[in-house]
C-alpha cells in the first residue's frame, strides 16, 4: 500500500479506477430509485460519495476526494445529456461546465504529488477535531462539499428536463461562466509560475495583486452564471439559486478564512491584506 501511495503514477491510476467505480456505482443506484429525479440524483450523489469515502478511509487520505469537486458534475451533466439529447438551451451550459471542470481537473492532476500526501486543511482539522475527526472527515468534507454542488448543478440539470426558451440572458451568463473558468485559469497558472520561480512569500502579482483571492472568485462566479442561466429562461425557478449561494458561503466562511489564517504567517502578509481587496479586481485606493 504504502509504495503505491508514494508512486505518483500508481495513485493517479488508483484515484481514476475509484472513480470509475464510484460513477458506476452512483448511476445504477439512481436508475434504479423510484423518486423524483433530483431526489433520485442527490441519493445517487451521496451513494458515489460514499464510495470514494470508503477509498479515502483505505488510503488513509481524505485527499482522495479532491478531484471530486471537478468531476462530479461533468459526469451528471454528460448523463443527463446523453439519454435527454441536446438543445439550444443546454448546450451552452454543458460547453461552460465541461470547460470548467476539464481546467480544474487538469490543474488538480498538475498539483498532485501522490497518495502519500494530505491537503493541508485536512491535516489542519485533523489536528483541531481530534476524536471527531472521522465525523468531521465523512460530513464536513466529503457530504457536504457533495450536497453543495448537487445543488450547483441542479439548475443545468433541470434544463434537461423541461421545455425552456433560448433568450438573449442565456448569451449573458454562459459568458458569465466563460470569463469565471478564465479567472481561474489565468489566476492559478500565475500562482504555478510563482511558485515554479522557488518563491514561497506573498503572490502579489498578475490578479493577486487587486485580489487576494481571484480563483476563488472564478469558482463563485462560474455558479452564479450556471444559476443564473437557468432562472432567466425559468424565472418561477429562482429557488434554484440556492446552490450558488450555499457555494459562496462556503468559500467566505470555511475556504477563505483557513487561507488567510496560512497566508497571514508570511513575511507581509499585513500590507498585503490592507493593500488588496478579498475577492473583487478592484485596487485599493492609498
Amino acid at each position: 500500500m504504502e509504495k503505491i501511495k508514494k508512486s505518483r503514477a500508481a495513485s493517479f491510476v488508483c484515484i481514476a479506477l475509484i472513480y470509475v467505480v464510484a460513477s458506476a456505482f452512483g448511476a445504477a443506484v439512481y436508475l434504479a430509485l423510484p423518486f423524483h429525479f433530483a431526489v433520485s440524483l442527490l441519493i445517487a450523489d451521496a451513494a458515489a460519495t460514499v464510495v470514494v469515502f470508503v477509498f479515502s478511509l483505505i488510503f488513509k487520505n481524505a485527499s482522495v476526494y479532491d478531484p471530486y469537486w471537478s468531476v462530479q458534475p461533468m459526469v451528471i451533466l454528460g448523463l443527463f445529456a446523453a439519454e435527454n439529447g441536446l438543445t439550444a438551451v443546454t448546450l451552452l451550459p454543458l460547453i461552460a461546465v465541461f470547460i470548467w471542470g476539464v481546467r480544474l481537473t487538469a490543474n488538480w492532476a498538475y498539483s498532485f504529488k501522490g497518495l502519500d500526501r494530505q491537503d493541508w486543511r485536512y491535516e489542519l482539522l485533523k489536528q483541531r477535531t481530534g476524536k471527531f475527526y472521522p465525523l468531521i472527515n465523512f460530513i464536513g468534507i466529503h457530504m457536504v462539499p457533495t450536497v453543495i454542488v448537487w445543488a450547483c448543478t441542479l439548475p443545468a440539470v433541470l434544463l434537461f428536463k423541461q421545455e425552456t426558451k433560448f433568450n438573449f440572458g442565456c448569451v449573458v451568463f454562459f459568458l458569465v461562466s466563460m470569463l469565471a473558468a478564465g479567472l481561474q485559469l489565468v489566476s492559478d497558472v500565475q500562482m504555478h509560475r510563482f511558485h515554479a520561480r522557488g518563491l514561497r512569500g506573498i503572490m502579489d502579482e498578475g490578479l493577486w495583486k487587486y485580489a487576494r483571492h481571484p480563483n476563488y472568485l472564478g469558482e463563485i462566479l462560474m455558479w452564479w452564471g450556471v444559476g443564473l442561466y437557468a432562472v432567466c429562461v425559468m424565472p418561477e425557478r429562482w429557488y434554484l439559486l440556492a446552490g450558488a449561494l450555499a457555494n459562496t458561503a462556503l468559500f467566505l466562511t470555511v475556504s477563505i478564512p483557513m487561507m488567510e489564517e496560512r497566508q497571514s504567517k508570511k513575511p507581509g502578509w499585513d500590507e498585503y491584506k490592507r493593500s488588496t481587496r478579498l475577492l473583487l479586481l478592484i485596487k485599493k485606493g492609498k
